[in-house]
């Protein structure tokens, strides 16, 4: 069962996964779903249909608005804001009606892959991508997609290295964009262009474990 905090505003239509927790005043628009032991904290919005997988957290006065998808164990921390226009207005060339706020054909989609995390207090453009395991630093305006990981920092930002599925830096790109690399610890990834991806051994390293653990009684 999710647990939601009495000043939340849950809206018609709305999914929550078991063990989710949602925090104060959050407000979660018609049509989202967030799925299992997800957490959305406090004053955070989530637009209409947005669609959010497991685990994954959601920090304070985080804004994501319509056509957002976020896939299983991403960290969006404090203060992020999506976007999804690029030109937007709030009006029509008379200036007599005001546009309306449901997504229509000007609305741009964003996808967040599995494992990613956004720093705190970034500005997320659309149209885009961030990939696998990328870390976007805080303060961070993406205004394009974010290789799988990638760590990119600045305004608008760049890739500066590559982080580990533990969450470090394993790999400045100054000092060169190709070779075999291992975090330090023990995970093993291979650049070629700067694309970064996992070694087959850690890929087995890391299949072994997850089977160790379901084996366990």
């Amino acid at each position: 069962m999710a647990k939601v905090h009495p000043t939340a505003i849950i809206e018609d239509g709305v999914l929550l996964g078991e063990g989710t927790s949602i925090w104060d005043n959050v407000h979660i628009r018609h049509g989202a779903s967030l799925g299992d032991e997800c957490i959305v904290g406090e004053k955070s919005y989530i637009a209409y249909d947005v669609r959010i997988g497991n685990r994954v957290k959601i920090n304070a006065m985080v804004y994501i608005c319509a056509a957002v998808t976020i896939e299983d164990g991403v960290m969006i921390s404090a203060s992020t804001t999506f976007t999804n226009d690029r030109f937007p207005r709030a009006t029509f060339p008379d200036l007599k009606s005001l546009r309306p706020s449901e997504p229509d054909e000007h609305t741009l989609p964003t996808l967040v892959r599995e494992g990613a995390t956004i720093g705190a207090g970034c500005i997320i453009g659309n149209d885009l991508e961030i990939g696998r395991w990328a870390m976007v630093g805080m303060g961070s305006v993406v205004t394009k997609s974010v290789p799988d990981f990638h760590l990119v920092l600045g305004s608008p930002a760049r890739s500066v290295g590559a982080v580990c599925k533990c969450g470090k830096l394993f790999h400045k790109f100054a000092d060169g964009e190709d070779g075999s690399f291992a975090c330090e610890c023990g995970l093993e990834y291979s650049i070629t262009h700067s694309a970064v991806s996992e070694s087959n051994l850690t890929t087995k390293n890391t299949e072994t474990a997850e089977e160790a653990l379901i084996a366990v009684p």
